[in-house]
C-alpha cells in the first residue's frame, strides 16, 4: 500500500502548482491526511493536513495564506492547491496518513506510508 504524490514541475516564483495524493492498493484514508516536504540537505518538514472524515484543516505557517489542502472523498484522493510560490518552496513533496493524536500532527514520525514523492522546483 502506498500513497503517490503527482503534480510537480517546474514553476516560476510567484506560480501556482496542483498535487494530488491518491492511494494504491486497499483504501488507507483515514483519521488525517498530511503533506510534507523534504529540500535537499533539510529535515522533513510539515506543510498541511486535513481531516478525512471532517473538514478541519492544519498548516505551517510558512505557507498559510498561500497553500490549501483539499479533498475529494468519492475519488480516494488528497490535494495541495500552491500558489504566489517562493523558491524556497523547492523540495520533495510527500503525502502521508497521519496515525496519531492531533497534537501530534506536526510530527514526521507520526505518520506512514511515505511513497516517492513529487518534485517541486521554484525558479527565481
Amino acid at each position: 500500500v502506498q500513497l503517490q504524490a503527482s503534480g510537480g514541475g517546474l514553476v516560476q516564483a510567484g506560480g501556482s502548482l496542483r498535487l494530488s495524493c491518491a492511494a494504491s492498493g486497499r483504501t488507507v484514508m483515514s483519521n488525517r491526511m498530511g503533506w510534507f516536504r523534504q529540500a535537499p540537505g533539510k529535515e522533513r518538514e510539515f506543510v498541511a493536513a486535513i481531516t478525512w472524515n471532517g473538514g478541519n484543516t492544519y498548516y505551517a505557517e510558512s505557507v498559510k495564506g498561500r497553500f490549501a489542502i483539499s479533498k475529494e472523498r468519492a475519488k480516494n484522493t488528497v490535494y495541495l492547491q500552491m500558489n504566489n510560490l517562493k523558491p524556497e518552496d523547492t523540495a520533495v513533496y510527500f503525502c502521508v496518513r497521519h496515525r496519531g493524536p492531533l497534537s501530534t500532527v506536526r510530527d514526521s514520525t507520526m505518520y506512514e506510508y511515505w511513497g516517492q514523492g513529487t518534485l517541486v522546483t521554484v525558479s527565481s
